[in-house]
């Protein structure tokens, strides 16, 4: 899992030691991601399936796309497809997924990079794997995580952020044992690269065997730990709670999460992947229908009516490149 990586982890600026006199956020419970198939066929683990949404607010979706070794001519993506109400956030940690979209946005997400898009009043989008990574097979692992947007902001106009890989802030735990990948929001005084309209915190956080990590968290957002891979534990107070790779974890209120790593990890990854996930809830009615997330069910079908009437505009056809990096 290349993701970003650190060479050398002493030299990332430092989470400050968490003054455990305040209260550290316990798990209030913890559910397996089952596997469904989406796209063309592609499997993924669906995070925040039997998780009451409220508890997610302001996240709505988060799915989790490989590890998959793929072998040549396997590879599956998802063709042109429509959205509108809310933005999608597609994080690639190994592999190629190239953004295509209506509003003109488009590049490779690759190396740790992340897209950022905003469906806004309606967009359509499409990610598919990169010609190369079709022809050839190789390693695909990602995640795409949906943010609500509120009423105030579903009628935005579309828009598109490229974070490369090396715009995200990197920081290290208190002893060096764990460093984060800070996509979007603030920790610890520092702030990811992503502009949110609706306030969140996103980072992918490595764990090594034996370390625990300890930050603050805004005590206002809700708080989620999903694993990509390996084993460890949530929570310090009664040894805290196994998690292990494929699973959400739901923590309840307080300044503060700790998250540590096994001492010995039987699994393949050789330590605790997991993404740190929290938003200022939104509290408003939902009516969700497939690509679209809007407050009442009149404007869900409004917003397919537009979408048949082609007014969320369409991805102009063109021919890609062998390595399929055009229009990056």
């Amino acid at each position: 899992m290349p993701a970003v990586s650190v060479q050398d982890v002493t030299k990332l600026p430092r989470i400050p030691v968490v003054d455990t006199k305040l209260r550290e956020r316990s798990v209030v419970k913890v559910v397996d991601a089952p596997r469904m198939l989406e796209g063309e066929g592609f499997e993924v683990r669906r995070a925040f399936s039997g998780v009451d949404l409220s508890l997610a607010d302001p996240f709505l979706l988060l799915d989790h796309l490989g590890a998959v070794e793929y072998s040549p001519g396997e590879a599956k993506g998802a063709p042109d497809h429509p959205h509108r109400g809310f933005e999608t956030v597609t994080y690639m940690m190994d592999g190629k997924l190239e953004h295509r979209d209506s509003n003109g946005g488009g590049g490779v997400i690759t190396d740790g990079a992340t897209q950022w898009m905003t469906a806004g009043a309606g967009i359509v989008h499409s990610e598919m794997p990169t010609q190369d990574l079709v022809a050839k097979g190789g390693l695909f692992h990602g995640t795409q995580l949906w943010v609500n947007l509120p009423k105030s902001l579903k009628w935005s106009a579309p828009a598109y952020q490229d974070i490369t890989g090396d715009k995200i802030s990197l920081l290290a735990s208190d002893d060096a044992g764990a460093y984060l990948r800070l996509i979007a929001g603030e920790l610890a005084g520092h702030a990811g690269p992503g502009n949110t309209r609706t306030p969140i915190t996103y980072a992918h956080a490595t764990v090594a065997p034996g370390a625990r990590l300890q930050t603050p968290w805004r005590t206002d957002f809700n708080a989620l730990v999903y694993v990509l891979a390996g084993r460890g534990r949530v929570g310090s107070q009664g040894g805290g709670m196994a998690i292990q790779e494929g699973q959400l974890a739901v923590l309840g209120h307080g300044d503060y999460l700790t998250i540590s790593g096994d001492e010995v990890l039987d699994s393949p990854s050789p330590t605790l992947e997991v993404l740190l996930m929290g938003g200022l809830p939104i509290r408003e009615q939902i009516a969700w229908y497939g690509p679209f997330v809007m407050n009442t069910r009149e404007e869900l079908m409004q917003a397919v009516q537009d979408y048949q009437a082609g007014k969320m505009g369409s991805i102009p056809a063109r021919e890609r490149s062998l390595g399929g990096e055009a229009g990056r």
